[in-house]
């Protein structure tokens, strides 16, 4: 196991919104709980290591040197990515937010506690798994990744995941899908059906599951999206051998 350095209105409708978010929260923990990529000159220059916990710390420390684009001069911290170098299974979402930024781990605030819950219902640990971002720096805001940063991190990602080699890749997000299968597709289109990941040429093939991010799910709630999150894991499962819940 390796650990890489790697969120207005009148009081009254504040009182509704709160106690809507602690249903959705409560309701999504019980039911977990039941159960052609552009930088290739800067991809060349990654080192390898045929020790996996030394090549990731390698990239991890290229990750914390790095100032390719504006968001290396605003972060408190990069996120690289955080679990096992021999992972079986890795989750890629789309950038860190503020509580991946100040600890330079990810997916650790809520949508990343959301995560967890998914994990553990799927009968894994999250330091059984590798979880990572397309961006490794908190863009202002949180806004949406921008072209120029997606391909200077691009390369990064794609060294972890050679490195590693997972049996399955699941995209947390339309931009992680989009991005990592070089599609224009919609989310609701790509999530439901293995895909294939392929680094580049000659390089061998991953299974490539997308599904809706965790952050999307906290923000529209509702028992049809987390039916949808919960049958695509349960595919993932089924792909790995894992016993899959009835329900």
């Amino acid at each position: 196991l390796i650990r890489l350095a790697v969120v207005k209105s009148s009081s009254m409708d504040k009182e509704v919104d709160i106690r809507k978010v602690a249903r959705q929260h409560a309701e999504m923990d019980a039911f977990f709980a039941d159960f052609s990529i552009r930088g290739d000159e800067a991809y060349q220059q990654l080192p390898i290591d045929n020790d996996l916990t030394g090549a990731l710390c390698q990239i991890s420390e290229k990750i914390n040197q790095c100032r390719a684009c504006n968001l290396g001069s605003s972060r408190t911290n990069a996120v690289p990515g955080a679990g096992s170098p021999d992972a079986r299974l890795v989750f890629v979402g789309e950038a860190p937010g503020a509580d991946e930024d100040a600890q330079g781990l990810p997916f650790i605030g809520r949508a990343g506690k959301l995560l967890g819950d998914i994990i553990a219902a799927m009968g894994l640990k999250r330091e059984d798994v590798f979880i990572c971002n397309i961006l490794k720096c908190r863009p202002p805001g949180n806004r949406d990744p921008k072209p120029e940063e997606i391909m200077s991190c691009l390369p990064f990602l794609r060294r972890q995941l050679e490195i590693i080699d997972p049996e399955i890749i699941v995209a947390l997000g339309a931009h992680a899908a989009k991005t990592l299968l070089e599609t224009n597709e919609s989310i609701g289109r790509l999530r439901g059906e293995f895909r294939q990941y392929c680094s580049g040429p000659g390089a061998k093939p991953v299974k490539f599951m997308a599904t809706y991010h965790p952050a999307y799910l906290l923000r529209n709630y509702s028992p049809d999206n987390r039916r949808k999150v919960w049958e695509d894991m349960k595919k993932v499962m089924s792909e790995m051998g894992l016993p899959v819940p009835s329900k």
